[in-house]
């Protein structure tokens, strides 16, 4: 199996004759059925899968998901012998650096302290198989909130956690990994063009002084319009970085891509990759609320059936776990979930149920839910596997990922 930092060269190559144009999709592994469905979506289609896990889904603690990295790793490789697919998938992690897990800054580590953590975290990582690993040392909680860290901070930084990758590394015999680097998010101080240019000749000058040229990362993460609240991704600025960075060797790494209105975009510009997590999310939720419908048509023909009740241990696993309020709009700080519209309620249960999936209440209402439907239904979870297949078809169909290992 090719390298990453070999991939994206292949890809440059195709690029710039003419060849081919496309753009590989990194799932978000936010639960296992996520998981399995990126696996079988690869296999289905021929197509390399990259997989984007932060240190909240997945770390040596188990994350929200359970696993630690090798768990995961383990994990994938375990769908890859169902699917009877030996085509390359990439485990990677996703905004490596400090206090990016929430328990650092919860816990009110110091920089010290979480930097040590995450450099724990790194050499599980690499311990575990990973093929490439995301270092974001953009975020600084000892400074206000609006002031993000100066720019040859974040190279030091991004360089320290390289250099430790790289010792480990070799400490263990392991063959050469990927990196990818930068922010999407405007606390990183990387978003405006001139600081992005900034960082790049800063990063390349400093690796090259402590003598990891060979670490220059393959993707560099760009803001290219798309957001938590935004959906439109935009193709000027996705080409000008992309005229930045591939003389260099790299290619764009585009966050936040779920719900972009236009993915087809994407391989036009340039850009070298695209992460997408909630929406999948979003799917495995709206297909267990058609199951728990199908199992409230099935108890009122079926006497003796014992329903779920999926739905409402689903929503009170997600206030139990405090979640919600992350997300809650000005005007709505300080009310209690059960004053929110329901249209609310219905939002936020959706978008909090990736952290609460394995849960015990919610995995054993999720067994008799599927308990329920088995006189009718040969494979309710294969039901809800299909359906986050078809939503990740889009960006394979958009992103030109159908057959490409053919020619990749």
């Amino acid at each position: 199996m090719k390298t990453l930092s070999d991939l994206v060269q292949t890809i440059l190559r195709l690029r710039q004759s003419g060849r081919a144009e496309v753009t590989l999709l990194a799932v978000c592994p936010n639960s296992v059925t996520v998981l399995e469905a990126a696996v079988k979506v690869a296999s289905q289609n021929n197509a390399p899968m990259l997989f984007a896990a932060t240190l909240n889904q997945v770390d040596r603690d188990g994350g929200y998901t359970g696993w630690t990295p090798t768990q995961f790793v383990a994990q994938m490789r375990a769908f890859a012998q169902r699917y009877t697919w030996n085509g390359p998938l990439y485990p990677c992690l996703d905004h490596g650096g400090p206090w990016l897990k929430d328990r650092h800054t919860l816990e009110g580590l110091s920089f010290e302290a979480s930097m040590a953590e995450v450099k724990r975290s790194l050499t599980a990582c690499l311990e575990a198989g990973y093929r490439l690993l995301h270092i974001d040392p953009t975020v600084d909680r000892s400074l206000p909130p609006s002031q993000p860290p100066a720019v040859e901070t974040v190279v030091a930084r991004t360089v320290e956690l390289i250099a430790h990758a790289e010792a480990e590394r070799q400490r263990f015999g392991l063959p050469p990994i990927a990196y990818e680097v930068g922010t999407e998010e405007v606390h990183g101080g990387l978003v405006d063009y001139d600081s992005f240019r900034t960082f790049l000749h800063g990063l390349r000058g400093e690796l090259a002084a402590r003598g990891l040229q060979h670490a220059w990362p393959c993707f560099i993460v760009g803001k290219v319009g798309t957001d938590l609240h935004t959906t439109f991704f935009d193709p000027v600025t996705a080409r000008r970085l992309f005229d930045v960075v591939s003389p260099l060797g790299s290619l764009i790494k585009g966050h936040y891509t779920d719900w972009v209105s236009n993915p087809e975009e994407y391989p036009a510009t340039g850009m070298g990759g695209a992460n997408v997590g909630p929406e999948f999310t979003a799917e495995e939720y709206q297909a267990l609320k058609d199951l728990v419908l199908k199992e409230q048509a099935l108890a009122r023909n079926r006497t003796g059936l014992q329903p779920s009740q999926f739905m409402a241990v689903l929503q009170q696993a997600v206030v139990a776990s405090g979640r919600w309020k992350k997300w809650l709009l000005p005007k709505e700080h300080g009310l209690d979930f059960s004053r929110l519209s329901p249209e609310r309620r219905d939002w936020l249960t959706q978008t909090g149920a990736r952290y609460i999936w394995t849960e015990p209440s919610v995995v054993a209402a999720r067994d008799q839910l599927y308990k329920s439907l088995s006189p009718i239904m040969a494979d309710p979870h294969a039901y809800v596997v299909d359906r986050i297949v078809r939503v990740m078809d889009k960006y394979i169909n958009a992103f030109h990922l159908f057959d490409s290992l053919a020619w990749l």
